[in-house]
């Protein structure tokens, strides 16, 4: 919006110049979102006590310390990242990029999704929710809506091609079947993130970190002349989506002094299922999913994790992990919260690292 109405100015004011530069725009993305987080966060709390009373239901199958210190926390404070988020994009980004508003479509989406499913837990006060195959059917509509949008905006031979890191030339075409696929990863994507978020700060920090591996890809890949010289394959617009990205970081960054142990609320599917999807959604819109893959590889272990145990289970009776996802197996080996969660963040960052040696090494 501000980028709407100062950039006709900028030929006549050095000031509105700077709306110019992604990169002004982006930081001030970030800035804008992690104000708005601390301006509202108190707010949203304390509405989110009031109105749940008891908090988010805690599973009586988990660890044996949620029950006495995780009760009686509220949930669903991912509403917090998503108007923060929110209003700092559309502050700051240039509203005519489609780019934009398909992610911004496909995170709203998955928030409503995620919505209804912790007011269904709180309301009822059960851990059920949604049903696993409505939930399914849902994120597939939206994903597929979304797949498509991002397909009919990329308009070449790149647009249905998934492109393979480090091998600049390889990129295969998948055809009609590439929204298929980059449905399945924004699918996957938002509900890694959601099996992840189990303990105080396990998933924004990942998510940030992602977030800011997927700002400077999509500043380069959106930037021909840096994308030329990395070799990268270049997406128009696609500079817009480092704004996005920048917003999520400074949301997450707000949600995380809330959320940090001992967390005065928790992020809850409407949080975490929408980022997971907007992380997933950037992905495909940079032509960088399998880097997502690799950068968001501690969410892609939790899942594993998960299918892996439920797999075994039901063909052994037997367990091949003391509880699923992994950080909570490490809760019944004794590990201390806050060690499990600083390990996992150091994980994340390492695996960010590699992901982003995969921009440079061609």
């Amino acid at each position: 919006m501000l980028y709407y109405f100062f950039r006709p100015l900028a030929d006549h004011t050095i000031l509105f110049n700077l709306m110019r530069y992604v990169t002004f725009r982006a930081g001030a993305a970030c800035m804008t979102a992690l104000f708005v987080s601390f301006l509202l966060g108190p707010v949203v709390i304390r509405s989110l006590r009031r109105l749940q009373g008891q908090g988010q239901p805690i599973r009586e199958d988990g660890p044996e310390r949620h029950l006495l210190e995780k009760k009686g926390t509220p949930t669903m404070g991912g509403l917090l990242i998503l108007f923060a988020l929110t209003i700092s994009t559309l502050l700051w980004v240039d509203l005519q990029n489609g780019l934009v508003w398909a992610t911004l479509f496909v995170t709203l989406g998955y928030g409503a999704l995620g919505f209804a499913d912790d007011y269904l837990k709180v309301t009822k006060r059960n851990t059920k929710g949604v049903s696993g195959r409505m939930k399914l059917i849902v994120q597939a509509g939206v994903g597929l809506i979304t797949a498509i949008w991002l397909t009919w905006l990329a308009r070449g031979p790149l647009g249905m091609a998934l492109t393979v890191p480090v091998f600049k030339e390889v990129a295969f075409q998948l055809g009609w079947g590439f929204p298929i696929f980059a449905m399945l990863v924004m699918m996957g994507a938002s509900n890694a993130v959601n099996l992840t978020d189990g303990l105080d700060g396990l998933a924004i920090v990942p998510t940030i970190i992602c977030a800011g591996v997927f700002t400077l890809i999509a500043y380069l890949v959106g930037n021909h002349n840096f994308a030329e010289h990395l070799q990268l394959n270049p997406v128009n617009g696609a500079g817009e989506l480092a704004v996005f990205c920048s917003a999520l970081i400074g949301a997450g960054m707000g949600f995380l002094w809330f959320n940090a142990p001992p967390a005065a609320v928790f992020m809850g599917d409407i949080g975490a299922l929408s980022i997971g999807g907007a992380l997933g959604a950037v992905a495909v819109a940079t032509k960088h999913e399998i880097v997502l893959m690799i950068v968001g590889g501690l969410f892609v272990v939790e899942t594993i994790s998960v299918i892996v145990q439920v797999f075994w289970y039901k063909r052994t009776g037997q367990r091949v992990f003391l509880m699923a996802p992994l950080h909570h197996h490490f809760e019944k080996k004794g590990w201390a919260e806050p060690t499990i969660v600083i390990r996992f963040w150091i994980i994340s960052m390492i695996l960010a690292l590699i992901g982003l040696g995969t921009l440079k090494i061609r």
